[in-house]
């Protein structure tokens, strides 16, 4: 079941075609179908998940036609499977947030892979900044190229943001930043705070930034910042003219166990023009309403709750994978978690099941003790 008018969820419609092309995804998709998977789209399972969506400003009228009482699965199925995402965006409450022109990444992100989606021309690269040679007509839809020609200002700098900047390059954006609140991270390791085997934290260059720096001439990432509010336009208070930033610093906790705190630098204010900022902030975690509607536990993050290494839920023959159950991750982490809770549905409908079990290094207690 799946809501958009194609399958693929965010390897379609959230992460860009230049980082993942869409004949990938249609290759495996076929494959799927020729195994006799059904994909039912323009379906939105739960009755009140369309006007609670925060992401539902980018998606056409003539989807989500048919919804069905998440309940109804259970009559209709031996075993549901949750794999909704970690789609619920991070949102920044300070003055001036309700002005036009400011808007969530994954929303900005569809929009444009709606575009792409339907056009078979490969994606091109703006030229030089503020010229783009997309030259994209509007659709029935009424999707705009939302960025050509406009300052943007991404605010986060992760994973999600270097796919905003990267986007906005490509659609002729005038200017393109990034604001972080995070201080820059080193260029080395800081084994102390950050020991083996956890993942390095240290200074990187994504392809966004680099194709910033190609197309503007410099790197667009500002750490240490923090957005105090939204400037209206004075030619109309409605739109968004600009944004106020502060300089921060970040002391270590005062307590063990405790988190890191930050304190605005004096004189450090000034005023960032702009017309349209992105949030890429993170997500607080999967959508509300097939949770409310059957009832199902929440972890401490907001995510569908498991027993450890299990994928079922609270509720009998409802499963969940993915990010909605381990919070925001990366795709691999999906497609193996996907396949473990095919497996666990398999065993408890059958007593077996021929698909392979769990692999990987078995992580010794206390990794940070010996490492």
């Amino acid at each position: 079941m799946e809501r958009r008018n194609l399958p693929g969820g965010l390897l379609r419609y959230g992460i860009p075609t230049m980082k993942l092309d869409r004949a990938v995804v249609d290759r495996r998709l076929k494959l799927m179908e020729a195994d006799g998977v059904e994909f039912v789209c323009n379906t939105q399972i739960g009755c009140n998940g369309v006007e609670n969506d925060p992401n539902s400003s980018c998606r056409p009228a003539d989807e989500n036609v048919n919804v069905i009482p998440a309940k109804k699965l259970l009559d209709d199925f031996d075993a549901v499977v949750l794999c909704l995402g970690s789609t619920w965006p991070r949102d920044i409450n300070i003055p001036g947030r309700d002005l036009e022109g400011i808007h969530f990444a994954l929303s900005f992100l569809e929009r444009w892979q709606r575009k792409q989606n339907t056009s078979k021309k490969p994606l091109p690269t703006a030229m030089c900044p503020g010229e783009s040679m997309l030259c994209l007509k509007e659709e029935a839809s009424d999707l705009p190229t939302l960025a050509s020609g406009k300052r943007v200002i991404v605010i986060g700098g992760g994973d999600t943001g270097t796919d905003c900047i990267a986007t906005a390059t490509r659609m002729g954006a005038k200017s393109v930043e990034t604001l972080e609140i995070l201080p820059n991270p080193p260029e080395s390791r800081e084994h102390r705070k950050n020991p083996w085997p956890e993942w390095p934290i240290i200074m990187r260059t994504e392809y966004g930034q680099e194709e910033v720096k190609l197309h503007y001439g410099h790197d667009p990432r500002a750490y240490n910042t923090l957005t105090k509010y939204f400037i209206p336009s004075p030619e109309d208070p409605k739109k968004l003219s600009g944004l106020r930033t502060v300089s921060v610093r970040w002391e270590d906790p005062k307590e063990e166990g405790g988190r890191p705190t930050f304190v605005e630098l004096p004189e450090t204010e000034k005023t960032m023009e702009c017309d349209m900022v992105l949030l890429a902030m993170g997500f607080l975690g999967p959508e509300k309403t097939i949770l409310e509607e059957l009832n199902l536990e929440a972890d401490p993050r907001s995510n569908i709750k498991t027993n450890p290494g299990k994928y079922a839920s609270s509720l009998a023959r409802v499963y969940a994978a993915g990010d909605c159950r381990r919070g925001q991750s990366l795709v691999v982490h999906a497609i193996n978690e996907g396949r473990q809770a095919a497996r666990q549905v398999d065993m408890d409908l059958m007593g077996n099941s021929i698909l392979p079990g769990p692999g990987g290094v078995i992580q010794p207690e206390n990794t940070k003790i010996r490492a």
